[in-house]
């Protein structure tokens, strides 16, 4: 004798049903077809940008102007300075010293002091690679201007009452660095960072449950297929929650695909001591996770104004906005309390988690190319200063996710129950 279905196995059978429904529902759309592939060509598009950006060639600037000959002896200011004598003199040069001594070429001193980042990831010193600082007539009080006690090295330090870094470099310590080493890989950081925030968590985030959830009720109830729908031994709380899983069911292994492929393309493509930049997996692990909460949430809230109007995306647009406002406040003020009153604040947290957990001498890099004793920024520099950004929050990486996480399921919970409710009062056309 065969057992009556549990409670629980007709509730899995019903949420199949329905969303599969769902799902066969909006394959049959043109308009699903548009909007995705709309986002798909807007994320293949940008990211052109970028791998042009990564097959460019960046100037090698003379940064501290070492490959100038001034006394034109012939030989190049840094030459004549690690040989200890006098640049601007031309009775004064290496050839005096040593008969065998040949002028170097000028290239030679252009990109030939550059940042020793395993010492300073370590957060111990710098490394004066040409003896600029060591070789030069300086007192010795001059070459520990950082006052740490080391002769020609770069000090960092916690600034007082700031999370920052404070990098006090000697004189002419790391100030010739390879331009286009750091062009390259600030430029892809700020790749990655821009388009996972700007363009998967709040463009495609936003874009498509704008155009494919805002009608998933509201179309059913406008056309009278709920009737059908409401003929099941369902109730209207579980109809809209299972629509909402079979929406779900397409955005979520889209994201998958369009993430993949970019991670891909820039794990390739983008600078690395091997094949694949394997740094990156956690960054973008990040904006996946940010991304499909962010679908789920924007989902369940653009169905409800759906359910509240027949012109439901007339009240999606205004909140669009505030989000749009609320992106551009994470990357000037990620602590301001109003962004936790938002949607993509706390998707934006759960992104700089993950670049902070992937990257984490990105402050030092970034503090290296906009102040590293340098005369002006270094390329692309101010860029990845824009878009890196702290959570905020003043929690671990790890708890800033995990509440972050948290949060956006209580959001969709209440979007849902609110939309629930309303739907329970509204008559089928």
């Amino acid at each position: 004798m065969t057992q009556p279905p549990s409670r629980w196995q007709g509730l899995d059978r019903k949420a199949i049903a329905v969303a599969e429904f769902t799902i066969k529902q909006q394959r049959k759309r043109l308009s699903t077809w548009v909007v995705l592939l709309v986002g798909l060509g807007a994320i293949g598009l940008i990211t052109l940008f970028y791998v042009d950006a990564m097959t460019m060639d960046y100037e090698a600037i003379d940064n501290d102007n070492d490959s100038v000959d001034w006394d034109n002896d012939g030989y190049p200011t840094g030459q004549e300075i690690l040989w200890g004598t006098d640049p601007y003199s031309s009775a004064s040069h290496p050839g005096l010293i040593d008969a065998s001594v040949v002028p170097d070429a000028p290239e030679i001193w252009i990109n030939e002091d550059d940042f020793d980042w395993d010492d300073l990831q370590s957060g111990s010193i710098g490394y004066d690679d040409d003896g600029d600082c060591l070789n030069a007539s300086l007192t010795k009080s001059r070459k520990d201007s950082n006052r740490n006690g080391i002769l020609c090295d770069i000090s960092i330090r916690e600034q007082l009452y700031s999370d920052s870094l404070l990098i006090i470099s000697d004189p002419s310590v790391d100030e010739d660095p390879d331009d286009e080493a750091y062009a390259k890989e600030a430029i892809h950081r700020a790749f990655v960072l821009a388009i996972g925030k700007l363009g998967f968590v709040f463009l495609i985030g936003i874009f498509i449950p704008l155009f494919m959830a805002t009608g998933l009720i509201r179309d059913e109830m406008s056309s009278g297929t709920m009737h059908f729908l409401l003929a099941k031994p369902m109730s209207r709380s579980e109809i809209y929650l299972f629509r909402m899983f079979g929406f779900l069911a397409i955005v979520w292994p889209y994201l998958v695909a369009v993430i993949l492929l970019t991670a891909l393309v820039t794990g390739f493509i983008g600078p690395s001591d091997g094949v694949f930049r394997t740094q990156d997996v956690g960054v973008w692990l990040a904006v996946l996770v940010a991304s499909m909460f962010a679908t789920f949430v924007y989902a369940m809230l653009f169905s409800l104004f759906g359910i509240m109007w027949k012109h439901g995306i007339v009240l999606a647009l205004p909140f669009a906005a505030w989000e749009l406002g609320m992106i551009l406040t994470t990357l000037g003020a990620p602590d301001a309390a109003i962004l936790r009153f938002s949607v993509i604040g706390w998707a934006m947290n759960i992104v700089d988690a993950g670049a902070a957990m992937s990257w984490t001498d990105t402050p030092i890099f970034i503090q290296m190319g906009m102040f590293g004793g340098l005369n002006q920024p270094l390329e692309g520099a101010e860029a990845l200063d824009i878009f890196w950004s702290d959570t905020g929050l003043g929690l671990s990486h790890f708890a800033t996710i995990a509440l972050s996480i948290t949060v956006m399921i209580v959001q969709s919970a209440v979007c849902w129950f609110v939309g629930s409710v309303l739907f329970k009062t509204k008559e089928i056309e």
